[in-house]
């Protein structure tokens, strides 16, 4: 038994080699001197849409959308010719219960079924300094709208496992649910919704 614990001990006491490569602070950056031109990859697993709507005038109602497929493609002394896309599966989508997910993939709503996903496609970039307006087409349910993103830079630095360059940028947007066949119980729920993105991408 003394030998049990002893092993024990000592097994708590030393590092898990996976722990001991990690490095000892955060390696990004708000530091846009570490963005590199070329095209990356977006990352599936950091890369998420929280969206915003008022629930009657009682309270705001929150979900969100991740695991997307995209690109974007930039270069830091031209950031106006720029270019994202993206396609989020609407069958991402997350919220609070199972019987308020079924209803929003119905008919009512995002129609998952003969909808399955959402895209995404910037058609101009204004940029200056960390902050750019990216505006692009947003379609869902099949119809196609302009919207316009106020995005900012966030970090850049190497991802310590892939050894990639990682980059990231957070965003905000609005946009009408009855613009794309979503209108279903307006005015008892808000017409307009509220879009924070946070955008990760790697370094192709």
């Amino acid at each position: 038994m003394r030998a049990a614990f002893l092993a024990l001990g000592i097994a708590i006491a030393s590092p898990l080699p996976a722990l001991a490569q990690m490095p000892t602070e955060a390696p990004g950056k708000a530091d846009p001197a570490r963005v590199e031109a070329g095209t990356y990859k977006v990352d599936p697993h950091h890369t998420q849409v929280i969206w915003k709507v008022d629930h009657m005038g009682v309270s705001p109602l929150w979900g969100a959308f991740g695991d997307p497929a995209g690109s974007l493609t930039l270069d830091p002394k031209n950031p106006a010719a720029a270019k994202l896309s993206l396609t989020f599966p609407l069958t991402g989508l997350t919220v609070t219960s199972a019987p308020f997910l079924k209803h929003l993939s119905g008919t009512d709503f995002f129609d998952v079924a003969k909808f399955p996903q959402a895209t995404f496609v910037s058609t101009s970039v204004k940029a200056s300094g960390t902050k750019a307006t990216v505006t692009g087409n947003l379609t869902i349910k099949g119809i196609t709208k302009p919207v316009v993103i106020e995005a900012e830079f966030y970090g850049a630095g190497p991802n310590p496992m892939s050894k990639k360059l990682n980059i990231g940028f957070k965003g905000m947007a609005k946009v009408k649910r009855s613009d794309f066949g979503l209108g279903y119980g307006v005015p008892m729920v808000g017409d307009e919704v509220e879009l924070k993105i946070a955008g990760a991408f790697e370094k192709e």
